[in-house]
């Protein structure tokens, strides 16, 4: 098995690699997507709308869901997969950016998923605006060789067209909803309509050719909706769609406490982590209660809640009540590296510092950030961290065991307390000022989305699921665009789940 960054500075991706293969799968022309151009986010603007004026997306998913009813599928959304006791499966999040951070991933994702029954994207199947035409690069091209079925459960960005792509290319097909009444002139509603961004016509010969490239007839799934349950082996795995604004509304929330109940183990494939950056975001259902209460209840046996959105991987087993639930962020299947280096020293739930994992680890976080900032900033000289600098300073500020033990002789100097400071490195909760608080939210918040690189490592992630009758082994696997990880994906992570 090759090093993983937990073992040395080469196994993370850091010095002078070989490239990997990738750039073989991928398309001629790749249209680089930045998060810092205007027309980008202005295209993506119906989340800002939506928390201005009122989110639409409960009404909207229920008109999609009575649509896929009335065309027959299960009233229980329940998907039924002759597995037997033992079968594997794949998690992926976040991956529709169709350039080389996505790509590079394929090849790793290919050779672990070998033997697996089926993969689940966890949010964000395809960035900016989840359009029908980029479905082709961004989905159909990058795993047309997975032979399994791939579910998905939507994440923001596929709501940002009003999750009309999305419903065709999972949900057979189901045609366009027909437009609502127009609301009454200057209400909330009004100002929302008039500024909404609309759906784009799709171009169906593009469609139609980028459907060929996952046509065998092992390939297919097609989901009830846009929020399902798949039932497996031993296992119930629940997906939910948390919209635009990372909530469900009351319709769904009533079919996930019914379809929660029962001593069957279940693991929650959601697009909203409940325990992210060290805090914990339980996702409100309308009309009362949280996702995150009916999963600790212990009648329903939840042992695990995977979530997307955040785009790297984080682990927290949350005690609740004598039994663990494994609380995974896995959103690193492809878009844009969210730092890790912003997350504080982890005090939540009675998860401490010593339970928490996290990929990358905070110091490569660094030292990422830290060359990317020199390159925009012009400021190489200044800004650019060694990954042992970067590990030790992060150690430092933290209080903590690095989770690769720095080179040696690797020093934390004035300049790398600085710069630490400056990109946002989390801290102690007992050393946190107000002061410091609202510079790493301003830093995750305002910088990080403009994190795209086109050079490795890039630090993407996905997850591997072998269930038995007694247990879920999930492993974490790294994917950096060099040769070494495509040959041999390391393992950042491992947790054996009982499902007894």
């Amino acid at each position: 098995m090759s090093d993983s960054s937990r073992d040395t500075a080469q196994g993370a991706g850091w010095g002078s690699a070989e490239p990997g293969a990738y750039k073989q799968l991928m398309p001629d022309h790749v249209e680089k997507l930045s998060w810092l151009n205007p027309r980008t986010l202005w295209a993506a603007r119906n989340g800002v709308l939506a928390s201005w004026f009122g989110d639409p997306t409960g009404r909207t998913r229920s008109r999609w869901v009575a649509r896929r009813e009335a065309a027959g599928a299960p009233a229980d959304k329940v998907i039924e997969r002759q597995a037997g006791d033992r079968f594997s499966f794949m998690v992926i999040g976040d991956t529709g950016e169709g350039d080389d951070p996505q790509y590079a991933v394929v090849p790793g994702f290919l050779k672990v998923s070998q033997g697996t029954d089926f993969a689940v994207i966890a949010s964000d199947v395809i960035y900016p605006v989840g359009s029908t035409d980029d479905y082709g690069s961004k989905f159909f091209r990058p795993y047309q060789d997975y032979p399994a079925p791939i579910y998905a459960i939507p994440g923001n960005h596929d709501w940002y067209e009003d999750l009309g792509a999305f419903m065709r290319v999972f949900c057979a097909d189901t045609p366009p909803l027909d437009p609502e009444p127009r609301p009454r002139p200057l209400g909330r509603a009004w100002w929302r309509s008039l500024l909404w961004h609309r759906p784009r016509p799709a171009d169906e010969q593009r469609l139609a050719a980028a459907r060929e490239l996952r046509s065998a007839p092992a390939q297919q799934a097609v989901q009830p909706g846009p929020y399902w349950a798949i039932d497996a082996g031993p296992l119930r795995i629940v997906g939910i769609d948390t919209g635009l604004l990372g909530t469900i509304d009351a319709e769904q929330g009533a079919w996930l406490r019914e379809v929660s109940r029962g001593p069957r183990p279940k693991i929650l494939i959601t697009g909203s982590p409940l325990y992210v950056d060290g805090e914990h975001h339980p996702c409100a259902i309308e009309g009362g209660g949280t996702v995150d209460a009916i999963v600790r209840d212990p009648e329903h046996h939840y042992v695990a809640a995977i979530g997307g959105d955040i785009h790297n991987y984080q682990r927290y087993p949350v005690d609740v009540g004598g039994r663990t639930i494994q609380c995974v962020v896995a959103g690193g299947g492809g878009a844009f590296m969210h730092a890790t280096h912003t997350i504080p020293r982890i005090s939540v739930a009675g998860v401490t510092e010593r339970d928490f994992r996290c990929y990358p680890l905070r110091g490569d976080s660094l030292a990422f950030y830290s060359r990317l900032y020199g390159r925009r900033l012009l400021l190489r000289r200044f800004f650019t961290l060694t990954e042992a600098e970067a590990t030790a300073v992060v150690a430092e500020r933290l209080g903590i065991e690095p989770g690769r033990k720095p080179a040696p002789g690797a020093r934390v100097t004035r300049r790398a307390r600085l710069v630490a400071s400056l990109l946002g490195t989390g801290g102690r909760p007992d050393r946190t000022s107000r002061v410091r608080l609202p510079v790493r939210k301003a830093y995750t918040q305002l910088f990080s989305p403009g994190s795209a690189t086109y050079s490795p490592p890039f630090f993407k992630c996905f997850l591997r699921l072998d269930v038995t009758p007694d247990a879920v082994r999930l492993r974490c696997f790294a994917a950096t665009g060099n040769r070494a990880q495509e040959v041999d994906p390391p393992v950042e992570d491992e947790v054996v789940i009982p499902l007894k």
